[in-house]
């Protein structure tokens, strides 16, 4: 792939919350050489479930463009604060993940976008399990906003690959807007070599 934001490559891993995408992202990270990995949990705050998309192009996304160092402040969800800067430097290939990773405003900047394929209930269900009760009033609130962004801005019909998670690994398939190519298995079991 050529480069998509200056001389980064970067992919974007959307989905539902609760999708799987943080544990894809991860696993394709470590087979493409441990590229790093930017999630939106970093950017999005309680204030701004989705309404951060100014500032992720202002801190990561017109730097990485210029071929410089991206400065941004992640948001700690325990303190409810802004932490410490952190830098991303422009790399060959950059993970974009979250909810939202595909949204209008990104996609310009994506090499590719991924898609995870899991019904919206399936995934709520397996959000809410693994944030606990501790987290049922988040999870409410969530739920309608995140119903409302896909509404306005869907990924899914952009998606170049859709992932499904299997027993074993994943399952790639060609998106709405990939029209060649046969449907991919992939496996994290086989490897870097496995990769689509």
């Amino acid at each position: 792939m050529p480069p998509s934001c200056g001389p980064v490559r970067l992919i974007g891993v959307d989905g539902h919350a609760g999708s799987g995408k943080t544990t894809f992202a991860g696993r394709l990270a470590a087979a493409l050489g441990d590229a790093p990995v930017l999630h939106l949990d970093d950017i999005a705050t309680h204030e701004e479930l989705f309404g951060w998309t100014r500032r992720l192009l202002g801190q990561v996304v017109e730097p990485l463009s210029r071929g410089e160092t991206a400065c941004y402040v992640p948001y700690d969800w325990s303190a409810r604060a802004f932490g410490p800067v952190r830098e991303l430097p422009p790399a060959p290939v950059i993970l974009l993940e979250g909810v939202g990773a595909g949204r209008r405003a990104l996609r310009p900047y994506l090499a590719r976008l991924l898609w995870m394929e899991l019904a919206r209930d399936e995934a709520w269900t397996r959000g809410r399990r693994r944030d606990g009760e501790a987290q049922s009033a988040f999870w409410a609130e969530w739920v309608a906003a995140e119903r409302q962004h896909f509404v306005e801005d869907p990924s899914k019909p952009f998606a170049d690959l859709l992932v499904r998670q299997c027993s074993e690994g994943y399952e790639v398939f060609s998106g709405p807007t990939e029209t060649a190519g046969p449907d991919q298995p992939l496996t994290h079991g086989d490897g870097s070599s496995a990769m689509c």
